[in-house]
């Protein structure tokens, strides 16, 4: 059993700017400048590099993988973004030169954008992907999708699929589309996901008003588009197995939720990770990262549920392969990572967190330096279990 103490060490899930190189330099580069700045920031829970006696070096600590195990199989990352060009609300927005730096990257990169519908039943169906998949993720409607981000996609053909909750779309706010916008969007290819009625924090509310919540904006779906969506987005990315299970009664072929990572069919089909994308975890050397990243299979995580019963968490996984130079980083808490043999790895910290949203983030360097991904986002409610 291997205990790890405090170390400082590369958080790729915040970056600073560097000058933008080409091909697979710029990856190098992106990773190198993360390391370098972020000696000095907060300090992740960081796996031992020495193997324990019965644990060979090669595994420990693999060479970079062949472009076999580069092509990871099915897997993809999907991107979220709220709002585009609205700088009053930086922590949801795009700035438009972002954008554009996205864009770019996804076209001269060997990036292939695919639908996000597409993308789910090619998991759950065990049907291969092309190396590097990337979906595009809307939540919330808001007008600027409409009059700034789909000219842009539209332009480049790269569909998108937007989370629509409908009682924003029904107030007839300005700040949000009409459901002509979102019928002009739909017949020009866009996919429509549910979002709930009210985009309320479901892990919290009685599933009775879960429930309904669900049934309503389904049934103004079929009023409005004439459809009920198949894929849903758990609004703030709060999700509880309860909630989770009135997802799929209500017909959702799959879920997405608000946290970090690339996934494959290890994943669970109704919690999907996505990389959330704003005017600080926006910048194109996070964007590039994330769009490299490959997933860090796991299984057995601990809690199981999205909706903390005990406070401080408990948080573990079995990892399907080996992880080399493994960190894991929570939102809050002072972290000690404990390893059970070669695959199981428990987590504590120092103490319970603050009631809302915690997160955490695992990474990995995996073929090709690029980052094996793993994120979870937990619901901490205002009283828990010590």
């Amino acid at each position: 059993m291997k205990s790890t103490g405090m170390n400082r060490h590369i958080n790729p899930n915040a970056i600073e700017s560097v000058r933008p190189v080409t091909g697979r330099l710029r990856l190098q580069m992106a990773g190198a400048v993360v390391m370098t700045l972020l000696m000095v920031m907060a300090a992740p829970v960081m796996a031992q590099q020495t193997p324990a006696p019965d644990e060979p070096a090669a595994e420990a600590i693999p060479a970079v993988a062949s472009p076999a195990e580069a092509q990871a199989g099915a897997s993809a990352v999907v991107f979220m973004y709220h709002r585009f060009g609205e700088s009053d609300y930086p922590s949801t927005n795009i700035r438009p030169e972002q954008l554009d730096a996205h864009i770019a990257e996804l076209k001269r990169g060997p990036y292939h954008v695919m639908d996000v519908g597409a993308i789910v039943q090619a998991i759950a169906n065990g049907e291969s992907l092309p190396d590097r998949t990337v979906g595009i993720t809307i939540d919330d409607a808001y007008r600027s999708v409409f009059d700034v981000a789909w000219p842009v996609f539209k332009k480049h053909n790269f569909p998108m699929t937007v989370f629509v909750s409908t009682e924003q779309v029904d107030t007839d706010n300005s700040t949000y589309m009409s459901w002509d916008q979102l019928r002009t969007l739909v017949a020009e290819g866009v996919t429509i996901g549910g979002h709930s009625q009210h985009h309320s924090h479901l892990a919290t509310m009685p599933i009775a008003a879960v429930k309904a919540e669900l049934a309503h904006s389904a049934q103004r779906f079929k009023d409005e588009l004439g459809f009920v969506p198949d894929l849903f987005a758990y609004p703030y990315g709060e999700a509880s197995l309860e909630v989770r299970e009135a997802v799929l009664e209500a017909g959702y072929k799959a879920a997405f939720g608000q946290h970090s990572g690339a996934f494959d069919d290890s994943a669970d089909l109704f919690y999907l990770p996505r990389y959330a994308l704003n005017e600080s975890y926006g910048t194109p050397e996070r964007f590039l990262l994330a769009a490299n990243s490959v997933p860090m299979p796991v299984s057995d995580i601990t809690p199981a549920d999205y909706l903390l019963q005990r406070n401080p968490p408990a948080f573990g996984f079995t990892l399907h392969g080996p992880a080399r130079d493994l960190n894991c980083y929570p939102s809050s808490g002072v972290p000690t990572m404990t390893r059970l043999g070669d695959a199981r790895v428990e987590i504590r910290l120092d103490g319970p967190v603050a009631p809302g949203r915690w997160r955490i983030n695992c990474t990995s360097l995996g073929p090709d330096n690029r980052w094996r991904w793993f994120g979870m986002l937990y619901t901490v409610p205002e009283k828990t279990a010590q």
